[in-house]
């Protein structure tokens, strides 16, 4: 198998097993309806750990554009890899919604309200802010590349790490999750966002494509300043590309505190 196939079908088991149990608990009918926010974080761990099982030893099991770009940065990883790595992340979350929209597909006409069905594909703020939002994001996946950068220091009994990263997944959902339902990773959420956009799902409503560009900008932006912090702190080496990283970082979080400020003053002259 290709490393290109590899996260192909990395990304899809990682998509059937996240995106059902959320199917499982907000789709009506589901026997698993209702089964709350411990089950949905434990199961993301156990979807990524069967992932990085199932093609570790082929491609490395990224599945994620944020973890690819954030090895690039650390020299870990080829830059001419990145773009073909990031198209099979996409593929595969799509391939792995869709079969999830299968494996319901009676529930979807069962369940009446949009938002939980939406829900099943891509994540959506508890409170919406576009600045905290976006910080939550970066942080969230901040987090995420650190945590993998140490694990990856570390050495394991073979098998043992891939528990150790769905353990990481596990405990960021717990900790850092319930302001946006942690996306951590671009093509978790735009892929399958793709897929609720595309599918014929029964009073599906709109896939707000408004707020899709904060789960794809934050991780990336949390996963090259944790890849950048860790080399210097760790290594003790300054990449190259450290201070435009920071940079990038500042001027897009000052954008989302201006377009929050902007949002505010509309919201505030609408109730006026």
């Amino acid at each position: 198998m290709s490393a290109f196939m590899g996260e192909v079908i990395g990304t899809m088991i990682l998509i059937v097993f996240g995106g059902g149990v959320v199917a499982g608990g907000n789709l009506k009918k589901a026997f698993s309806n209702g089964g709350g926010w411990i089950v949905v974080t434990i199961a993301w761990g156990l979807a990524v750990t069967m992932g990085v099982f199932a093609v570790g030893s082929i491609s490395g099991a990224h599945l994620n554009p944020a973890v690819t770009i954030a090895l690039a940065i650390t020299g870990d990883f080829s830059w001419n890899q990145v773009g073909p790595y990031i198209l099979a992340q996409m593929i595969g979350a799509f391939l792995g919604a869709c079969i999830v929209y299968l494996h319901y597909l009676p529930h979807w006409g069962a369940t009446k309200e949009p938002g939980a069905k939406l829900a099943v594909f891509s994540t959506a703020p508890a409170i919406p802010h576009t600045f905290s939002n976006i910080l939550s994001e970066l942080i969230g996946t901040f987090m995420l590349v650190l945590g993998l950068l140490f694990i990856g220091a570390n050495s394991f009994t073979e098998g043992l790490n891939p528990i150790a990263v769905g353990l990481l997944i596990v405990v960021i959902g717990m900790s850092l999750g319930g302001t946006t339902g942690y996306a951590i990773n671009p093509a978790r959420d735009l892929g399958p966002r793709i897929a609720h956009f595309v599918l014929p799902i029964a009073g599906k409503g709109t896939s707000n494509f408004k707020y899709a560009w904060i789960p794809v900008v934050g991780p990336i932006l949390g996963g090259s300043l944790a890849a950048i912090v860790y080399t210097y702190l760790f290594k003790g080496v300054l990449l190259s590309s450290f201070w435009m990283v920071i940079g990038v970082n500042i001027l897009v979080l000052l954008l989302a505190f201006y377009m929050t400020k902007e949002e505010s003053k509309s919201i505030s002259q609408n109730a006026a």
